[in-house]
């Protein structure tokens, strides 16, 4: 079982990411897996523009301690199918996207965007249905610019429903901008973050080093 209190939050440069959030209008609370820089090396200088996290809700323990407990994080880190359990698994998770440079919301969606249709041809999973979502997708971004500091929220259910969620710094709205109803969709936005071809690898091992430590001390059950 892990307290609260035992969880610390992390900052990415000027950002912070508490260890716990209770989005409005509910009494469930999600947990920090972790978070990390997303960057780019231009003209040989590694420049940031936005940090992730990833936050879980309390069911996320058990099902991936049944997986991965006692596991290393290096040994975490090595493997794929620990992050497809976390991208594929039954439990609600919400993606904080919060900005170091101001991006431009129609740039920023249409590379997001590419790297999903990208991934969804090559397993498989793209058709009309995906299409259809994709383009909802851009929409919601069509009129939105992102300053330091905004925040970018996905909020992604079991039944494979996507949130958009738009701030102008780290709260979580209680107004969905967009609902997006396509399975394979969502699961390619996290996919993109985390899985075989991450644009953030230092959130990749964030969420190896912390939920090691997590699943390793569970009971299997989390209490906040």
């Amino acid at each position: 079982m892990v307290k609260a209190a035992s969880l610390a939050g992390v900052n990415v440069e000027f950002l912070e990411f508490p260890p716990v959030v209770t989005p409005p209008g509910t009494t469930k609370s999600y947990f920090l897996a972790g978070a990390g820089v997303r960057g780019l090396p231009i003209n040989g200088v590694f420049i940031t523009f936005t940090g992730l996290g990833l936050y879980l809700e309390d069911k996320a323990v058990p099902y991936l301690a049944s997986r991965w407990k006692a596991k290393t994080p290096a040994q975490l880190l090595d493997s794929l199918h620990f992050y497809r359990d976390i991208i594929q698994g039954p439990f609600e998770k919400l993606i904080r996207g919060s900005k170091l440079k101001t991006l431009d919301g129609p740039e920023y969606v249409r590379k997001v965007s590419e790297n999903c249709v990208a991934y969804m041809k090559s397993v498989g999973t793209f058709g009309d249905a995906e299409e259809k979502a994709i383009h909802e997708f851009r929409q919601a971004f069509k009129d939105q610019n992102f300053p330091p500091g905004s925040t970018v929220f996905y909020e992604q259910f079991p039944n494979g429903t996507l949130g958009l969620k738009f701030s102008k710094d780290d709260t979580i709205p209680e107004h969905r901008n967009a609902f997006i109803e396509n399975k394979a969709l969502s699961e390619a936005v996290l996919e993109t973050m985390i899985g075989e071809i991450p644009v953030s690898p230092a959130f990749k091992e964030s969420l190896a080093t912390r939920l090691s430590q997590i699943l390793n001390e569970a009971n299997p059950s989390i209490e906040f």
